[in-house]
């Protein structure tokens, strides 16, 4: 009896292992879905887009006078310093006022804020797409690519507005009162196809300043998730990150970006010019390497890493932003 009794009940055996097994292939579908849960990708793209557009709008008006400075320089043949570059923007407030400084960031803003979303969310589609493995960061050149596609990219299908915008830069309230003003005017004048002058030294300029700047970001951005353990950076690391990024970034592509202003403006300045080659040319007939293809580049050293520094500030805590309260991920 004793031993009958200690022997487990073959039915109540089968039905502890039944519920045994069931909840074992419970756990793993919940596992399973919990694993492969992604959000949308129009979410996640949604998500670049809208983060990219706040980051470009905040770099850009925190340096606009100094980029309108900048802009003015590179359009006449005064000769830059920085004794010079505090003169004109002292002219331009006693002249026109204060918000004379911000002249053109209106202009500024609407090809900024689709720029740099496209920008961003390209960027991110471009680094999933240059990454088939699934690795934890993309190689080198990959890195380099993904920086570069983006620029692009958001060139392409933004260069109008950045056209007008150095067109408002050089011109006063009294000559071309409006954006719309100088777009009428643009197209009578010259037509559409003049939209795009300038284009080519854009797309030019635009391959090694994406590429370098992303480059740079993320491989530090990179290097410091291996030796602290973290998976992001505090803002202030990222403003420095992002600040040798731009300097690197602009440093390397500023002679097609004097070229780029130089036959954007061109009918509106004492200037005319037709090709990238005659373009750089007079330029450095003009003034040489140095105060010539090169001038204005020590203010864009002040300009540039502030500008691209907030940039990659933002757009990390806005995404993060995004991704926390709105598609609720993990990050």
């Amino acid at each position: 009896m004793i031993e009958r009794s200690e022997q487990e009940h073959p039915v109540r055996r089968i039905q502890e292992d039944h519920h045994h097994l069931c909840d074992i292939s419970v756990k793993a579908e919940s596992n399973k879905h919990a694993a492969e849960y992604n959000p949308p990708q129009w979410k996640e793209v949604t998500a670049s887009l809208a983060a990219g557009a706040v980051a470009g709008a905040t770099a850009k008006t925190a340096i606009a006078p100094l980029d309108r400075t900048k802009i003015l320089f590179q359009t006449s043949d005064m000769q830059f310093s920085a004794r010079r570059a505090l003169r004109v923007i002292q002219q331009v407030y006693h002249n026109e006022g204060v918000l004379a400084l911000w002249r053109g960031n209106s202009a500024t803003m609407t090809r900024i804020i689709p720029y740099a979303a496209i920008q961003y969310a390209s960027h991110e589609q471009y680094k999933t797409l240059l990454n088939p493995s699934k690795a934890p960061s993309l190689e080198p050149l990959p890195r380099f690519l993904a920086g570069s596609l983006a620029g692009v990219t958001a060139s392409t299908l933004t260069y109008p507005l950045d056209f007008i915008r150095a067109r408002m830069a050089v011109t006063n309230r009294k000559s071309h009162k409006t954006m719309g003003g100088i777009i009428i005017k643009t197209l009578r004048t010259h037509g559409f196809a003049s939209f795009y002058r300038g284009y080519l030294p854009t797309v030019l300029g635009v391959i090694p300043y994406g590429g370098i700047s992303f480059f740079i970001f993320e491989t530090l951005k990179k290097k410091h998730r291996e030796l602290t353990g973290h998976s992001h950076p505090k803002p202030l690391q990222n403003m420095a990150f992002g600040a040798v990024a731009g300097l690197v970034g602009q440093s390397a592509s500023y002679p097609l970006d004097v070229v780029r202003r130089r036959m954007q403006t061109a009918g509106i300045t004492k200037y005319s010019y037709d090709t990238i080659v005659n373009t750089a040319k007079d330029i450095y007939h003009e003034g040489g390497i140095v105060r010539g293809l090169y001038k204005g580049l020590s203010m864009n050293w002040v300009k540039g890493p502030i500008a691209v520094g907030i940039s990659f500030t933002t757009y990390d805590l806005a995404h993060r932003f995004i991704q926390q309260r709105v598609l609720h991920e993990d990050v």
